[in-house]
């Protein structure tokens, strides 16, 4: 029994080791999970500033809401993120139990207080997808929607550049 068990475990020790993360990704972008909201950071950006760009999330309330959003998945800051591009995400919570889920990327993503946890995306085609905490956290947990809006690398530079000196001109 032993034999056979080594026989198993060795090859799978490896394939695990090397598939832990083979591409370099573009951008690193961090989760952090709070009741309730979101709070996004990209840290990759230090050609365009010294300090990493942070900015929460929160969903828009139906009575600031415009035509064309949807009820109680719009929020007020997007993640933008560049299409045809290796993104890795770091995900943990502030407070309690969450869970980041956008089902048409098909991620669902667990943060935990005091842990990390990390998966990568690669979006091919432009788009706004939808997704909300999926992780019962308290009162509010159904008002925890997330937004991933994908653009290409163009748009998503511009967006950057704008965000950037928008965030440090206030």
């Amino acid at each position: 029994p032993a034999l056979i068990l080594l026989t198993v475990a060795v090859p799978s020790f490896a394939l695990l080791y090397s598939m832990d993360e083979v591409i370099d990704p573009i951008i690193t972008l961090k989760v952090i999970g709070s009741q309730w909201y979101w709070s996004y950071e990209y840290s990759d950006n230090l050609e365009f500033s010294d300090e990493p760009l942070i900015f929460d999330s929160y969903m828009v309330q139906e009575n600031d809401l415009e035509i064309g959003q949807f009820r109680l998945l719009e929020v007020d800051n997007r993640v933008v993120v560049p299409t045809n591009s290796h993104i890795r995400v770091l995900i943990t919570a502030s407070d309690v139990l969450h869970s980041w889920a956008i089902p048409s990327l098909g991620i669902k993503l667990d943060a935990c207080p005091g842990r990390l946890n990390q998966t990568s995306m690669f979006i091919k085609r432009e788009g706004v997808f939808y997704g909300q905490c999926s992780e019962i956290c308290g009162v509010n947990h159904g008002f925890m929607p997330i937004v991933i809006e994908a653009v290409s690398l163009e748009d998503y530079l511009t967006w950057l550049k704008n965000k950037i000196n928008f965030d440090f001109n206030v």
